[in-house]
């Protein structure tokens, strides 16, 4: 069993970016742009490293390794987006790495990409590459390539010693439970169970009882073996249940209007503990859109153009509209899965613009769309 904490150092300590492995400040595939180069390096990857795993290692810096972290990305449908643009697309998977020197809310992301040993290409346009365009690793550097010949298995050793070199033990294992519990969430409710005697899961939050139902927010879930982490929102409630073989969190959203807000179950995350020693993650995206009258919604929607001109123009907002802004992100959510086909363009506009009235406002926009993002993926 990899830790990944464990891989990612010795990718980084004994390699430069290379056929196997490549490494980015971030990844941003809100956009077209970074869809685009997110796939380029996927597919140039697959194509180079066709016999082995190969990583993307994200949140470090490029020139000296810094690890700074990027925040907790959970999109689960990560996949889709390979298997819409890729011919013979590779199985690939994100997991979030913690660093103890890091933030709660930021990880290290590593994108794992298995071989296949085929020639992987873009079977579509998307930003500037054409489809049909097949890539390379040359050095550090994802390519353009025309493939005349079989490519040569060069990496299989250097790769297996890397892993190699990763594998857990039981000390690191006891260690990070108990920092988990004892150090990370001393202030929070934590538990900890074992499957199959091999996988450790430990979760922490704020617990609460419902109508006989539990709830956590402020939400941390690992899988310490591998230190992995499986979910982490300062935000939204989940509730747990497990069995022997199974771990199971359902995810909740809180969605509405004009200080009417209710939490809707978004997605439901699976880990299946097999007696072999592996395990799989699904998840099911259970979300049903909320539905609201569309006159109200119209005046809300016109609210929000109005405050977007003024925005895009650089224009002082009154203190009514200041109040309206931090709400705007949400409920052009809410009138684009009511059919406001246009709020969807409209909500992307505003991106740029929002960082200058503060991190509080910013991060609303980013979990707005992160819900958006999953429903649009699942469709």
């Amino acid at each position: 069993m990899i830790n990944k904490r464990l891989l990612i150092k010795n990718l980084l300590a004994h390699n430069d970016e290379n056929s196997f492995y490549d490494k980015k400040r971030k990844v941003d595939i809100s956009t077209k742009e970074g869809k685009a180069k997110f796939l380029k390096h996927v597919c140039a990857l697959s194509n180079s490293n066709p016999k082995n795993n190969s990583y993307i290692v994200i949140g470090v810096e490029d020139e000296t390794n810094e690890i700074l972290g990027v925040p907790f990305f959970d999109d689960s449908k990560i996949q889709n987006l390979v298997n819409a643009y890729l011919t013979n697309p590779p199985l690939i998977s994100y997991e979030n790495i913690p660093f103890p020197h890091l933030p709660s809310d930021q990880v290290i992301g590593l994108v794992t990409i298995r071989p296949i040993n085929k020639l992987t290409a873009l079977k579509k346009n998307i930003w500037k590459y054409w489809g049909g365009t097949a890539f390379f690793r040359d050095g550090s550097i994802s390519m353009p390539k025309v493939f005349k010949s079989e490519i040569k298995d060069v990496n299989s050793e250097i790769v297996a010693t890397i892993e190699k070199h990763a594998h857990n033990s039981i000390e690191l294992t006891l260690d990070g439970v108990i920092d988990f519990i004892n150090v990370r969430h001393a202030d929070l409710f934590t538990q900890y169970k074992v499957f199959k005697e091999q996988f450790v899961v430990c979760w922490a939050g704020n617990k609460k009882e419902v109508k006989g139902n539990t709830y956590f927010s402020r939400v941390d879930i690992e899988l310490i073996n591998e230190q992995v982490r499986l979910f982490y929102s300062a935000l939204d409630e989940v509730s747990i249940a497990m069995t022997d073989d199974h771990f199971t969190i359902l995810e909740y959203v809180l969605l509405g209007l004009q200080n009417e807000y209710k939490y809707y179950p978004l997605e439901e995350l699976t880990i299946n503990f097999n007696e072999n020693g592996s395990y799989t993650i699904d998840s099911t995206l259970v979300f049903e859109p909320p539905q609201f009258d569309r006159k109200l919604l119209y005046h809300i929607y016109n609210n929000n153009n109005t405050i977007l001109k003024k925005v895009l123009a650089n224009k002082e907002l009154n203190k009514g509209e200041l109040e309206d802004l931090y709400n705007l992100p949400a409920t052009y959510l809410i009138c684009y899965l009511n059919g406001f086909e246009p709020a969807l363009d409209k909500l992307e506009r505003i991106r740029p613009y929002l960082r200058k009235y503060g991190t509080k406002l910013y991060n609303a926009y980013k979990e707005n769309i992160r819900i958006l993002r999953k429903v649009k993926y699942n469709s």
